[in-house]
C-alpha cells in the first residue's frame, strides 16, 4: 500500500551525486577509499573519539564489538529488552548470553537504578541504547561499570551528534556504534560505524573490520604483505556508499535544523491535545541535547494505539509502533525471558506510536498529520458512544 504521507523518506542534500560520481572517476569504489577516510575524519573530529571506522551497518558494528570484547559461551551481557534485536543479537553470536533490563518510564532508556541488581561474576559488557537519541544516565552507569570493571558498549543509532551534560554521545564506552540506514537522520542507505574510545582495541579492530587480515597495514605500508591474523570479516562498505555518506554529513546543521523545526512543530500543536488525553510526548532531561530523531506518542492503551493506527492509515498517513520487547521474543524466551521480566517495556511497547519525520516533510503535510491526530479524539468519542448504543440496544 502506497502512503501519501510515508512515515521515512531519505532526502538528497546537495552533493551525493556528485561526491559518487567523483569516487568512481578517482578508480577506487571498494573500502577505504578517499570518502571513507573523509567520513571517518568527519566523525572522529565532531564526535571527540579516538577513531572511527565505517561498516556495512550498525549491527555489523556491533557484531564487531562482541568480537573485540572477546565474548564467549558462558558470558553474559546487560542490554535493555526494549530495542532492535542487533543489540542482543551481535552478542548471541559469540555464544554469550542476554540479561534484559527494564526501561525508565520517562526517557525510555535503560533503568540504571536496576543495573547493579543484574550484574552477575560472568557480566562481560553493559550495551546501553540510548532510545530517540536522548542520553542514558551515563555518569551513574560508568560509575557502576567502572567499579566492576565491565566495559560499556553504547549503541548510538538514533544519537549522533547528540550530547550528555555537555559531552558528546558515542564517547562513553570503550566501544560505540551508529547507524546510517535510510530512517537515522544521515544516511547512505545501509551502513554504520564503529567508535573506538579505547586506543587499544584500534589495531585488532581493523583487522576484524578487513576479514581478520592485517590488510591495512598493507595498504599503509607498514608491512610488505598480508596474512589471516585473527577472526574477522567483511565489514568495510563500498566507497559509493561512504561518498552518499558524506555529503550528509557536511549538510548535518541544514538537517538538523530541518529535524528540530519538525520536531518542535508537532511538540508545539500536540501538547495540550496529549495534557488533556493522558498521552505522554518524548521527554527530553534538561541536561541532554538531543537530535531529534524521532516523534513518538505514548497513548493510553493499545486498543487506542491500534485504532489511532488505522485511522491515520485511512487517511494516507503511515505511523507505526516500535520495538517488541525482547525477552518475551521466540528467541527471548529460549534465555529465560517471562511476562513480567521488564514490566515498563511491556506497557511501552504496547502504547508507543511514532509519527512520520522526514526532512523533506512540507509544512503542509505534516499539518494534515497533526490535523488527523487531533481529529481523532472526535472520532473515538463517537466510536465509544455508538459501541455504547448497541451495548444498551441488546
Amino acid at each position: 500500500m502506497s502512503y501519501k504521507i510515508p512515515f521515512n523518506k531519505p532526502a538528497l542534500v546537495g552533493s551525493e551525486s556528485a561526491f559518487m560520481t567523483d569516487a568512481i572517476a578517482r578508480g577506487h569504489i571498494s573500502g577505504d577509499g578517499y570518502y571513507t577516510l573523509a567520513c571517518q575524519a568527519l566523525l572522529e573530529e565532531e564526535i571527540g573519539v579516538t577513531k572511527a571506522l565505517l561498516t556495512t551497518s550498525c549491527t555489523h558494528a556491533l557484531e564487531m564489538a562482541a568480537l573485540l570484547l572477546d565474548l564467549q559461551a558462558g558470558d553474559e551481557f546487560i542490554t535493555p529488552s526494549f530495542t532492535f534485536v542487533s543489540s542482543a543479537n551481535a552478542f548471541v553470536l559469540r555464544g554469550a548470553k542476554p540479561v534484559f533490563a527494564d526501561i525508565r518510564p520517562d526517557t525510555l532508556n535503560i533503568d540504571e537504578r536496576q543495573l547493579e541488581a543484574l550484574i552477575t561474576p560472568r557480566t562481560r559488557c553493559i550495551v546501553v541504547v540510548h532510545y530517540a537519541g536522548v542520553g542514558c544516565e551515563m555518569d551513574k552507569i560508568s560509575e557502576i561499570a567502572a567499579r566492576h570493571s565491565i566495559p560499556i558498549v553504547e549503541d548510538n543509532a538514533h544519537g549522533l551528534f547528540a550530547r550528555y551534560k555537555g559531552r558528546s554521545l558515542g564517547t562513553f564506552g570503550e566501544l560505540a556504534t551508529q547507524s546510517f540506514h535510510e530512517t537515522k537522520n544521515f544516511t547512505c542507505g545501509e551502513g554504520g560505524a564503529l567508535l573506538l574510545n579505547n586506543q587499544a582495541l584500534i589495531e585488532r579492530a581493523e583487522i576484524v573490520r578487513e576479514k581478520g587480515t592485517d590488510r591495512s597495514k598493507f595498504f599503509r605500508g607498514q608491512v610488505n604483505k598480508y596474512g589471516w591474523m585473527d577472526l574477522g570479516s567483511s565489514y568495510l562498505p563500498s566507497d559509493l556508499l561512504a561518498a552518499f555518506l558524506l555529503a550528509q554529513l557536511q549538510q548535518r546543521d541544514r538537517i538538523q535544523l530541518r529535524r528540530k523545526e519538525i520536531w518542535s512543530r508537532y511538540w508545539s500543536a500536540l501538547s495540550d491535545w496529549a495534557l488533556e488525553r493522558d498521552v505522554q510526548l518524548p521527554f527530553i532531561p534538561s541536561h541532554c541535547e538531543q537530535p531529534y530523531h524521532m516523534f513518538y506518542l505514548l497513548l493510553p492503551s493499545l486498543e487506542t494505539r491500534e485504532n489511532l493506527i488505522n485511522y491515520l492509515k485511512a487517511r494516507g498517513i503511515l505511523a507505526v509502533y516500535h520495538y517488541l520487547p525482547l525477552h518475551l521474543s521466540e528467541m527471548g524466551q529460549r534465555f529465560g525471558g517471562k511476562q513480567g521480566d521488564c514490566p515498563i517495556t511491556e506497557d511501552i511497547s504496547d502504547r508507543l506510536l511514532r509519527l512520520p519525520f522526514f526532512i523533506d516533510m512540507t509544512d503542509e503535510l505534516q499539518g494534515e498529520v497533526i490535523q488527523a491526530v487531533l481529529s481523532f479524539d472526535e472520532f473515538e468519542t463517537r466510536s465509544q458512544a455508538v459501541r455504547g448504543f448497541a451495548v444498551d440496544s441488546v
